[in-house]
């Protein structure tokens, strides 16, 4: 079977993108946020079908923690003067489990890392975004 000649040149020019792509972390600005996330990235607007997220930083994410909590109250003074009833606490000394779950998530304007990766079939220039960044003095409090 003769060897198709695009494939040839669809490969150079595959390895010349490739070679142009910057590597390691980029910044990218949110446009619209998800579910139907868009995303400014270099000149280009990034779509959902392009992006990968952090799970986090999704509305709706939850964790659970769990520890163990050694503390005690605040001392508190009793009513009537009464001996039971003078400054006292109470030990705490107990397990525990929480869950919290997020009802934010990146809004328009956030600033984002990015790292370009290849999709896993390899045929595809596709995104990662990892966290919502800021510069230190910009924070908002």
């Amino acid at each position: 079977m003769k060897e198709n000649p695009y494939d040839s040149m669809l490969d150079i020019m595959t390895g010349a993108a490739r070679s142009q792509q910057r590597q390691g972390a980029q910044i990218g600005t949110i446009i619209s946020p998800p579910p139907n996330i868009k995303v400014s990235y270099r000149g280009f607007l990034l779509e959902s079908p392009e992006l990968y997220i952090s799970e986090y930083l999704l509305t709706e994410y939850g964790r659970t923690a769990r520890g163990h909590i050694v503390s005690a109250t605040q001392n508190r003074a009793g009513g009537g003067g009464y001996a039971e009833y003078a400054s006292h606490n109470h030990d705490i000394n107990n397990d525990y489990t929480d869950s919290i779950i997020y009802i934010d998530t990146l809004k328009a304007g956030d600033k984002v890392t990015i790292f370009p990766i290849l999709s896993e079939d390899g045929t595809r220039q596709e995104y990662v975004i990892t966290d919502k960044i800021v510069r230190p003095d910009r924070r908002a409090f």
